[in-house]
């Protein structure tokens, strides 16, 4: 989203990637296929790969379309442009209505299940999981084919670090390693917090952009919540636990095409990884990132979905849980050698991060990375955003994941902008965007 980015400054002077392939799958008869960004190109592709899907294929190629209209603007974008496209986005919303309707309640599996082709049915119900809403992943496509998405330099450190460097010029204080244990209330209003050392701070009002449960159900201890709240930390799905292998090695790549996304490729056997059967392994080779490994070599990392409760419970024995980790890392470049043949000897180092490692450094209920997923079931929470308060509680806002299902580094920021145009509003003062 290259134009929120250049919204809210966060863009400006950083380099994007438009890449022609979003991603790549490999299947064990050697078939290749390749999801690409422009939508005439991506038709083609699949057309050819399994003319007995065209139906369906056609089908998911009218939806990106229809998507494609929707292009919102910046506030950057000239007068006459912005009108222009918000008018195409009325209408169009207007026109599509049902259509995105009918999209919006259709999860990723129940569409899979209608290919006949196996690696069809593998990719769609695989690409953001069983249950995640397909109208998303259509705008996803129509992003890439508008060239509004692609792929930051540096991937996401810059962007923190652009953050940082925008709220201390405006006069923050960022305090790192000080967790805060619990929030001070005082007649139903946030008034402060009181740190892990026991140190109180008082302010005027408390945001938190910690993790949802953890705020919600410790340190506010479940006092501000309704049957609304209730039920989504009772019954929406989150997004699964990944293992998540970090692999630097000597090694260029230059004959596999840049992509947004990585391949993904088919072993030769199915094998067990903590507990899980997996038959093809998804990489990301960062061969188009010359910022993250010295020149010469490469940056690789391997997501595979995993149980939260697997890792809780082995993280209780730290040498079981070491052990298990290394032995994962091992496995996962035996794997890579299949595809890749000499890999094994040209791997400098490796790092394996589990759901015990992100419940640890970011306190995300259940080890999560991105929150909620969206269903069917909950996917017009997207038509109509979260509301970014707690009943009974003044003084009191959240931001960030938890009140934007879909989670990622653009809804994030888009959660924050929201809530801090809500305070202005409060404050009957006029909200703007300012560029650094």
């Amino acid at each position: 989203m290259h134009d929120y980015w250049e919204e809210v400054g966060l863009a400006r002077g950083r380099e994007f990637i438009y890449m022609d392939e979003f991603c790549q799958y490999e299947d064990k008869d050697g078939r290749h296929l390749v999801l690409y960004s422009d939508v005439d190109r991506l038709e083609r592709e699949l057309l050819d790969f399994s003319p007995a899907d065209a139906p369906v294929i056609r089908e998911f190629i009218s939806g990106i379309r229809m998507c494609i209209g929707f292009d919102q603007p910046s506030v950057r974008t000239p007068l006459l442009t912005r009108i222009g496209k918000n008018a195409r986005m009325i209408s169009g919303f207007v026109i599509n209505g049902k259509k995105m309707q009918k999209w919006m309640k259709t999860s990723c599996g129940d569409f899979a299940a209608r290919f006949s082709d196996p690696l069809l049915r593998q990719l769609f119900s695989e690409m953001w999981g069983e249950k995640f809403s397909i109208l998303f992943i259509l705008f996803t496509f129509a992003y890439l084919h508008n060239k509004n998405a692609g792929y930051p330099i540096g991937g996401s450190m810059p962007m923190s670090k652009a953050l940082e460097s925008r709220y201390l010029s405006l006069a923050g204080t960022i305090r790192y390693k000080t967790p805060v244990s619990r929030i001070i209330t005082e007649g139903d209003k946030a008034v402060g917090v009181i740190l892990a050392d026991g140190t109180e701070r008082r302010c005027s009002r408390v945001i938190s952009a910690a993790d949802g449960y953890t705020t919600i159900f410790k340190m506010l201890e479940g006092k501000y919540i309704d049957d609304r709240i209730r039920n989504m930390y009772d019954t929406w799905p989150l997004f699964p636990g990944l293992i998540y292998a970090g692999i630097g090695v000597n090694r260029t790549f230059g004959e596999i095409h840049r992509s947004v996304s990585g391949m993904n490729f088919a072993l030769r056997e199915p094998v067990e990884i903590a507990g899980k059967t997996i038959s093809n392994l998804p990489i990301h080779l960062f061969n188009h990132d010359s910022s993250m490994a010295p020149e010469g070599k490469t940056a690789i990392t391997v997501l595979l979905n995993t149980e939260y409760e697997y890792w809780k419970n082995l993280s209780a024995d730290r040498k079981a849980y070491l052990a298990k980790k290394d032995a994962i890392g091992k496995q996962l470049i035996m794997l890579l050698e299949e595809r890749f043949p000499g890999i094994s000897s040209q791997v400098e180092m490796i790092d394996i991060a589990t759901p015990a490692t992100f419940e640890r450094y970011t306190g995300n209920w259940k080890g999560t990375f991105e929150g909620w997923q969206i269903t069917p079931e909950n996917s017009g929470s997207v038509m109509k955003p979260l509301v970014q308060t707690l009943p009974g509680l003044s003084n009191f806002y959240m931001c960030g994941q938890w009140v934007e299902p879909g989670g990622g580094l653009p809804t994030g920021v888009m959660s924050a902008r929201r809530l801090f145009k809500s305070i202005c509003k409060e404050d009957r003062k006029k909200f703007k965007t300012t560029y650094a």
